[in-house]
Protein backbone atom coordinates (compact mmCIF):
# COMPACT_ATOMS: atom_id res chain seq x y z
CA UNK A 1 0.00 0.00 0.00
CA UNK A 2 1.41 3.41 -0.99
CA UNK A 3 1.64 6.05 1.66
CA UNK A 4 -0.48 9.11 1.03
CA UNK A 5 1.06 12.57 1.05
CA UNK A 6 -0.99 15.36 2.56
CA UNK A 7 -0.03 18.88 1.58
CA UNK A 8 -1.26 21.95 3.37
CA UNK A 9 -1.25 25.34 1.70
CA UNK A 10 0.09 26.52 -1.64
CA UNK A 11 3.71 26.72 -0.52
CA UNK A 12 4.09 23.06 0.44
CA UNK A 13 5.51 22.12 -2.95
CA UNK A 14 7.11 25.35 -4.07
CA UNK A 15 7.36 28.55 -2.04
CA UNK A 16 7.20 31.38 -4.60
CA UNK A 17 8.23 34.05 -2.08
CA UNK A 18 11.45 32.24 -1.15
CA UNK A 19 12.38 31.59 -4.77
CA UNK A 20 11.62 35.16 -5.86
CA UNK A 21 13.70 36.52 -2.99
CA UNK A 22 16.64 34.37 -4.08
CA UNK A 23 16.19 35.65 -7.65
CA UNK A 24 16.58 39.19 -6.26
CA UNK A 25 13.63 40.63 -8.17
CA UNK A 26 13.26 44.34 -7.45
CA UNK A 27 10.85 47.24 -7.80
CA UNK A 28 10.40 48.39 -11.43
CA UNK A 29 11.63 45.10 -12.91
CA UNK A 30 9.97 43.45 -15.89
CA UNK A 31 9.35 39.75 -15.26
CA UNK A 32 7.96 37.07 -17.58
CA UNK A 33 6.51 33.77 -16.38
CA UNK A 34 6.51 31.32 -19.30
CA UNK A 35 3.74 28.74 -18.94
CA UNK A 36 2.27 30.49 -15.90
CA UNK A 37 -0.64 28.09 -15.43
CA UNK A 38 -4.11 28.83 -14.10
CA UNK A 39 -2.97 29.24 -10.54
CA UNK A 40 -0.32 31.75 -11.56
CA UNK A 41 1.55 30.75 -8.42
CA UNK A 42 4.42 33.18 -9.13
CA UNK A 43 2.41 35.91 -10.89
CA UNK A 44 0.81 37.79 -7.97
CA UNK A 45 3.93 37.67 -5.76
CA UNK A 46 6.07 38.90 -8.69
CA UNK A 47 3.59 41.68 -9.47
CA UNK A 48 3.67 42.87 -5.86
CA UNK A 49 7.48 42.92 -5.80
CA UNK A 50 7.94 44.85 -9.07
CA UNK A 51 5.23 47.33 -8.07
CA UNK A 52 3.24 49.68 -10.27
CA UNK A 53 6.35 50.86 -12.10
CA UNK A 54 7.21 47.27 -13.02
CA UNK A 55 5.44 44.72 -15.17
CA UNK A 56 4.80 40.99 -15.23
CA UNK A 57 4.03 39.04 -18.39
CA UNK A 58 1.92 35.94 -17.72
CA UNK A 59 2.34 33.67 -20.74
CA UNK A 60 0.40 30.48 -21.42
CA UNK A 61 -0.90 28.51 -24.40
CA UNK A 62 -4.27 27.77 -22.80
CA UNK A 63 -6.75 30.62 -23.12
CA UNK A 64 -8.91 29.27 -20.29
CA UNK A 65 -5.88 29.37 -18.01
CA UNK A 66 -5.32 33.03 -18.83
CA UNK A 67 -9.02 33.80 -18.32
CA UNK A 68 -8.89 32.19 -14.86
CA UNK A 69 -5.76 34.13 -14.00
CA UNK A 70 -7.35 37.37 -15.19
CA UNK A 71 -10.22 36.85 -12.75
CA UNK A 72 -7.87 36.09 -9.87
CA UNK A 73 -5.81 39.20 -10.56
CA UNK A 74 -8.93 41.38 -10.70
CA UNK A 75 -10.07 40.07 -7.31
CA UNK A 76 -6.64 40.93 -5.88
CA UNK A 77 -6.65 44.35 -7.61
CA UNK A 78 -3.37 43.58 -9.39
CA UNK A 79 -3.07 45.74 -12.51
CA UNK A 80 0.57 45.42 -13.59
CA UNK A 81 0.23 42.00 -15.26
CA UNK A 82 -0.13 41.56 -19.00
CA UNK A 83 -1.64 38.25 -20.12
CA UNK A 84 -0.03 36.82 -23.25
CA UNK A 85 -1.37 33.87 -25.19
CA UNK A 86 1.46 32.06 -26.97
CA UNK A 87 2.97 28.73 -27.90
CA UNK A 88 6.41 28.72 -26.28
CA UNK A 89 7.63 26.10 -28.76
CA UNK A 90 7.32 28.64 -31.60
CA UNK A 91 10.23 31.04 -31.52
CA UNK A 92 9.12 34.66 -31.81
CA UNK A 93 5.42 33.90 -31.31
CA UNK A 94 4.98 35.68 -27.98
CA UNK A 95 4.22 39.36 -28.40
CA UNK A 96 6.88 40.51 -25.97
CA UNK A 97 9.59 42.92 -27.08
CA UNK A 98 13.08 41.52 -27.51
CA UNK A 99 15.39 42.35 -24.62
CA UNK A 100 12.62 43.80 -22.45
CA UNK A 101 12.76 41.54 -19.37
CA UNK A 102 14.96 41.60 -16.31
CA UNK A 103 13.90 38.11 -15.20
CA UNK A 104 12.25 35.23 -17.02
CA UNK A 105 10.88 32.27 -15.08
CA UNK A 106 10.02 28.83 -16.47
CA UNK A 107 8.27 26.72 -13.83
CA UNK A 108 7.23 23.07 -14.27
CA UNK A 109 6.88 23.52 -18.02
CA UNK A 110 9.66 21.57 -19.66
CA UNK A 111 8.35 18.09 -18.79
CA UNK A 112 5.19 18.96 -20.77
CA UNK A 113 7.10 19.87 -23.94
CA UNK A 114 9.60 18.36 -26.32
CA UNK A 115 11.21 21.45 -27.86
CA UNK A 116 13.17 22.56 -24.81
CA UNK A 117 15.75 24.35 -26.93
CA UNK A 118 13.11 26.58 -28.54
CA UNK A 119 11.59 27.42 -25.16
CA UNK A 120 15.00 28.46 -23.82
CA UNK A 121 15.72 30.39 -27.00
CA UNK A 122 12.39 32.24 -26.64
CA UNK A 123 13.18 32.99 -22.98
CA UNK A 124 16.58 34.35 -23.98
CA UNK A 125 14.93 36.56 -26.62
CA UNK A 126 12.93 38.30 -23.88
CA UNK A 127 15.97 38.96 -21.68
CA UNK A 128 17.95 42.16 -21.71
CA UNK A 129 21.75 41.72 -21.47
CA UNK A 130 22.49 40.89 -17.83
CA UNK A 131 18.93 39.63 -17.30
CA UNK A 132 18.34 36.33 -15.55
CA UNK A 133 16.52 33.16 -16.55
CA UNK A 134 15.30 30.83 -13.78
CA UNK A 135 14.34 27.30 -14.75
CA UNK A 136 12.39 25.62 -11.96
CA UNK A 137 11.43 22.02 -12.50
CA UNK A 138 10.82 18.67 -10.87
CA UNK A 139 13.77 16.80 -9.39
CA UNK A 140 14.60 13.44 -10.88
CA UNK A 141 13.32 10.19 -9.46
CA UNK A 142 10.00 8.80 -8.38
CA UNK A 143 7.86 11.09 -6.26
CA UNK A 144 4.40 10.57 -4.77
CA UNK A 145 3.04 13.20 -7.23
CA UNK A 146 4.12 15.26 -10.19
CA UNK A 147 4.99 14.02 -13.65
CA UNK A 148 6.22 10.48 -14.27
CA UNK A 149 9.98 10.10 -13.75
CA UNK A 150 10.62 9.51 -17.47
CA UNK A 151 9.18 12.95 -18.37
CA UNK A 152 11.24 14.94 -15.88
CA UNK A 153 14.06 16.99 -17.36
CA UNK A 154 17.32 16.59 -15.46
CA UNK A 155 19.26 19.74 -14.54
CA UNK A 156 22.27 18.60 -16.57
CA UNK A 157 20.15 18.56 -19.74
CA UNK A 158 19.02 22.14 -19.04
CA UNK A 159 22.65 23.21 -18.55
CA UNK A 160 23.59 21.64 -21.88
CA UNK A 161 20.65 23.22 -23.70
CA UNK A 162 21.47 26.65 -22.25
CA UNK A 163 25.04 26.25 -23.45
CA UNK A 164 23.81 25.28 -26.93
CA UNK A 165 21.38 28.23 -27.06
CA UNK A 166 24.31 30.50 -26.21
CA UNK A 167 24.76 33.64 -24.15
CA UNK A 168 23.28 31.95 -21.05
CA UNK A 169 25.77 31.57 -18.21
CA UNK A 170 24.83 29.48 -15.15
CA UNK A 171 25.19 31.73 -12.09
CA UNK A 172 23.23 29.85 -9.41
CA UNK A 173 21.57 26.53 -8.71
CA UNK A 174 19.65 25.53 -5.62
CA UNK A 175 16.90 23.32 -4.28
CA UNK A 176 13.46 24.89 -4.04
CA UNK A 177 12.13 22.44 -1.50
CA UNK A 178 12.01 18.66 -1.58
CA UNK A 179 10.67 18.31 -5.11
CA UNK A 180 12.13 21.08 -7.28
CA UNK A 181 15.48 22.35 -8.46
CA UNK A 182 16.29 25.84 -9.71
CA UNK A 183 18.92 26.79 -12.27
CA UNK A 184 19.59 30.50 -12.76
CA UNK A 185 21.32 31.75 -15.90
CA UNK A 186 22.46 35.27 -16.80
CA UNK A 187 22.23 36.50 -20.36
CA UNK A 188 25.58 37.84 -21.52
Amino acid sequence: MKSQVTLKGGTALLDASKVLKRLDIKDSYVVADLGCGGGGHFIAPSARIVGESGKVYAIDIQKRVLASLKSQLAIQDITNVELVWSDLEKYGAAKIPNGSCDVVIIINVLFQNTKHDLILKEAKRFLRPGGRLAVIDWKEGAQPFGPPAHLRVPPQKIRELAYDVGELLLIDDFDAGRYHYVLVFRRD
